[in-house]
Formats: structure tokens, sequence, C-alpha cells
């Protein structure tokens, strides 16, 4: 089986562009792996699996995929990193796997497979992500307080928080002279409430004279 010089080289382009799709969304959010090596991967990916398939016709180029899925994952290991307990840079391994994938999808000559495996990426990265976060995840907040200085007006703020699922992560008090207090807490809101909602009770409640999100 043969193909041409042209062949090759729209292959290898359309490599560039797709994983150069995938890269400019990691870039644009500052991650380590971006525009570059995603191209590169996918480039790369594409490169393997021609001289794979039609300069060994002999051989089984499947092998040669199964060895780029595998090593890509050593690269991706560099992106991971752990920060006390959270570890980031998942999503941006995920992604470099994919790209490898697409460009194996390139090089082999599956071109609608791999436009459309793009686009489900970035869709993935894009949309989903912006869903996530307004449906899914927890939002951190800094919330601030003008309150009493009395009994019991930590308990009554309090128990409005909790009314809401609000975890409080950090808590810092400071009175006056004026029979006031400063009341400043680090929380994360669950996305099932209104942080609107939370600062309308929390106004409401007595004892709290000011509440907003800092």
């Amino acid at each position: 089986m043969e193909i041409s010089n042209v062949e090759i080289a729209a292959r290898l382009v359309l490599a560039l562009i797709l994983g150069g799709l995938v890269g400019l969304e990691r870039e644009s959010h500052g991650r380590p792996a971006g525009f570059r090596t995603h191209i590169l991967v996918s480039v790369g990916s594409a490169l393997l699996m021609v001289v794979s398939a039609y300069a060994f016709p002999s051989g089984d180029p499947g092998r040669i995929a199964a060895q780029v899925v595998s090593g890509i994952g050593f690269l991706g290991a560099g992106t991971i990193m752990r920060e006390g307990a959270t570890i980031r840079g998942l999503t941006t391994a995920a992604s470099l796997w994919t790209v490898a994938g697409i460009g194996l999808t390139v090089g082999a000559g599956f071109y609608f497979s791999a436009v459309l495996g793009t686009i489900l990426v970035l869709l993935t990265l894009v949309v989903l992500k912006q869903l996530e976060w307004k449906y899914l995840t927890a939002k951190h907040e800094t919330l601030t307080m003008v309150i009493q200085d009395t009994p019991g007006q930590l308990a009554r703020v309090f128990a409005v928080l909790a009314k809401f699922d609000v975890d409080v992560k950090n808590v810092e008090l400071a009175g006056n002279d004026t029979g006031e207090a400063h009341l400043e807490l680090q929380v994360d809101i669950s996305p099932r409430y209104s942080r609107v909602s939370i600062i309308e009770e929390l106004v409401a409640t007595p004892g709290v004279k000011r509440a907003s999100y800092k």
C-alpha cells in the first residue's frame, strides 16, 4: 500500500490543526502543557502511525499505536502537580492522551473521526466546564459581616450558614468599642443554593447589620 507525499502532508497538517485547537484551550488557562506541546503530541502520533502503516506494510500498525498511547502517559504525568490535598493537572494529562489518539486517528486516515473527536474534546473542556462550575462545583467565597458583639450571635450566623450547606473553612472575628464585631469567613458555597439568597437570609437575621461577599 502506498501513500503520496501530498496525502502525508495533509494528514500531518490536519493533526497540527486539531492538536493546536485543544492546546489553545489549555494554553488559555495557563496550563504547563499548552499550545505547542499538544501540537507536538498530535503531529508526532500521526507521523508514527503513517510510518508504521505505510513504511512497513507487513507489520502491525496497532502495535505502534499501543506504544504511543502507553508512552504518552509519562508526558501526562509531568503535568500533574500536588498542592497539599489538591491534585492539579489531571485534565491536561487527559487532553494530552486524547490528542495522541487524535493524531493516531489522523495518521490512519480516519479524518471524520479525528475532527469529531476534537470537537467533542473542545466541548468537554469549554462547555462542560461552565456547566460543572455552575451546577456541580462548590464556589469559594470570602464572606464579610458586621454583627452585634453579643453572646449567641455567632451561633445565629452559623445556623443560617448550616441551613444553606455552607462549608466554613476559616473564621476571623475582630471586635471594637462600639459593640459591633467584624466577621470574615472563608466558605465553600454549594451550587444548589443562590449566593444572593444566603446574603438575604443573613441580613434578615437579628444582630447582623451588614453582609456581603468580599
